[in-house]
């Protein structure tokens, strides 16, 4: 009679965080367990799907409406701008929201292999995305003037840090992590910001830096590169601000709930858990946020158990 084996491997190479243990009690964390944490300033909470991103809509507007009314400037760090953000305008729009006292900055921006920062008017850009979308979209009497919009340019990436730092840094950023728990384009494997430890890594500000193989994997399925796993599509290489510019931010709200194409199918359900409750380390980048003042919405899709679901295949 035949006996059962356990068959025992070690993560693939390419892989930047392989703590077996660790991945494994994250694997094992229940929807019903997710939102517990030791911090209680890190405040989890799960959501709907459905309303993942009308969450981020009225904290948006509401935050701009209050600093509006306290006449106060207003710094925001902004994460890649999808069409959604043609909603946010049109509620500023409709109650009358001004944005004069608003700085944005977006927070990356694609690169080539030589680290030339892709212009503006490259229409798969997040400045070129950013514009189109959520400032254009904006009544042009209620519009943040032009100078107060940033987008990261070759010109400014030495010194984006100090334009943030300049304003009093950020009062909000919104965030949320890459396929290998990256924050912004901040990778575990990018060289650039390779550290002796994890204060030193907290120190780094803007920078170019080079994607790992799992990002340009990841965003080979964004629709602007057709969704279609085409790893040619994405630069190899992105301008970002860094761990010290999201750290330094007055307060971060980051969102997990990326599924692909809308199914159940989601490479965020065992990141998320290495994030929420992982080690804190610089491979798992957005982990650092669990020592910090941070609230995390999580869509059901990404909180649910990992399971075997052999009626799913592919």
């Amino acid at each position: 009679m035949s006996t059962t084996k356990t068959f025992e491997f070690e993560p693939a190479s390419f892989i930047p965080f392989r703590d077996k243990e660790a991945i494994a009690r994250a694997r094992a964390i229940r929807r019903e367990d997710i939102t517990h944490h030791s911090n209680p300033d890190y405040r989890i909470r799960v959501l709907p799907d459905a309303e993942i991103f009308l969450n981020r809509l009225n904290d948006t507007v509401s935050r701009i409406r209050e600093s509006a009314d306290s006449g106060k400037p207003f710094v925001m760090i902004l994460p890649n701008p999808s069409p959604g953000y043609a909603k946010i305008a049109a509620r500023l729009n409709a109650e009358k929201i001004s944005c004069h006292h608003v700085h944005t900055f977006i927070m990356d921006e694609y690169a080539d292999q030589d680290g030339r920062i892709a212009p503006e008017s490259w229409e798969f850009g997040f400045g070129h995305a950013f514009k189109k979308f959520f400032i254009a979209n904006i009544d042009p009497s209620l519009r943040m003037p032009e100078k107060q919009v940033h987008i990261l340019t070759d010109e400014n990436v030495g010194h984006y840090s100090q334009m943030i730092a300049d304003l009093g840094g950020a009062d909000i950023i919104y965030i949320g992590p890459g396929w290998t728990g990256h924050m912004a384009f901040v990778d575990p494997d990018a060289p650039e910001f390779a550290a002796s430890s994890l204060e030193e890594w907290k120190t780094f500000g803007t920078r170019v830096c080079t994607l790992s193989p799992l990002t340009i994997a990841q965003n080979s399925l964004h629709g602007c590169f057709g969704s279609s796993g085409d790893l040619t599509a994405v630069p190899p290489k992105a301008a970002t601000i860094g761990p010290a510019d999201v750290l330094a931010a007055k307060h971060r709200i980051a969102t997990h709930a990326i599924t692909v194409g809308g199914s159940f199918h989601s490479w965020q359900r065992l990141t998320t858990r290495l994030c929420l409750h992982g080690p804190v380390t610089p491979l798992v980048p957005e982990s650092v946020l669990q020592t910090t003042r941070s609230d995390v919405f999580v869509s059901e899709t990404a909180a649910a158990n990992i399971e075997t679901r052999w009626d799913l295949g592919y």
